[in-house]
């Protein structure tokens, strides 16, 4: 496919998971990718570093059209487990980063004609998922935010929708399963407890992503998209 040619999208968290695969992706189908992330000399949780790489970013293309937030960071335990900078901490990057990329790629974004938002929220904002508790409030916070700025931009011509991912076979995941006391009966678990019977793959998710932010979904705006195995909707009998 060619439904990117042309384009310019900035990819958050693009060195690995889900933002590698959707990065990849994209530029298979025609889009010219820029990755903001560490790895690149960029940080989500400060506001100069943002603006900088987003005006170097259009400086040097002329445009940007599309914006994956995907930059995230994860935390385990219930609602005792992480003190106040923890929650600081991650709400930071999971849900201000986000704000603070959308707030510098909306001037050029409303220059596009054909542009589109795609965050990356989680399963956990949907369904109350066991020691999950801050890494579920800054995901619910994405989806919620993610339908406001659907309403605040759709008559700018600014198309906002979020992915809701079940657990995917992330790095994050296997460092997840590799703390606990026997990583082998821990995936066996995990696995156990999806309806599909294996996790979400990183390329599955970009591919949802790429479909919410392609020009021929001109239509699609303020959508929650699960790519979950079925762990949303389905109940399978025990």
């Amino acid at each position: 496919m060619s439904d990117f040619d042309g384009l310019v999208a900035v990819v958050t968290g693009s060195a690995s998971g889900i933002g590698a695969a959707t990065a990849e992706l994209l530029a298979a189908r025609g889009a010219t990718v820029a990755g903001l992330d560490l790895a690149t000399g960029a940080d989500v949780t400060s506001t100069e570093s943002v603006a900088a790489f987003v005006a170097a970013v259009a400086a040097e293309h002329g445009r940007i059209d599309v914006l994956v937030n995907n930059a995230g960071i994860g935390a385990q335990g219930d609602v005792t487990a992480n003190d106040d900078d923890e929650w600081r901490r991650l709400l930071d990057v999971n849900v201000v980063g986000m704000v603070r990329v959308s707030r510098a790629a909306l001037p050029h974004l409303r220059r596009s004609g054909r542009a589109a938002i795609v965050n990356v929220s989680s399963i956990v904002a949907l369904v109350g998922l066991p020691q999950r508790a801050l890494y579920a409030a800054s995901k619910g916070a994405v989806a919620a935010l993610t339908l406001a700025m659907a309403a605040d931009h759709v008559q700018e011509g600014i198309r906002v929708n979020a992915v809701i991912p079940g657990t995917a076979d992330t790095p994050w995941v296997a460092r997840l399963l590799d703390t606990a006391d026997d990583p082998a009966a821990a995936r066996a678990a995990l696995l156990a407890r999806q309806p599909m019977g294996r996790l979400v793959t990183a390329p599955e998710v970009a591919q949802a992503i790429a479909y919410l932010a392609s020009p021929l979904s001109g239509s699609t705006t303020g959508t929650l998209l699960p790519v979950d195995a079925g762990a949303t909707g389905i109940r399978l009998p025990r």
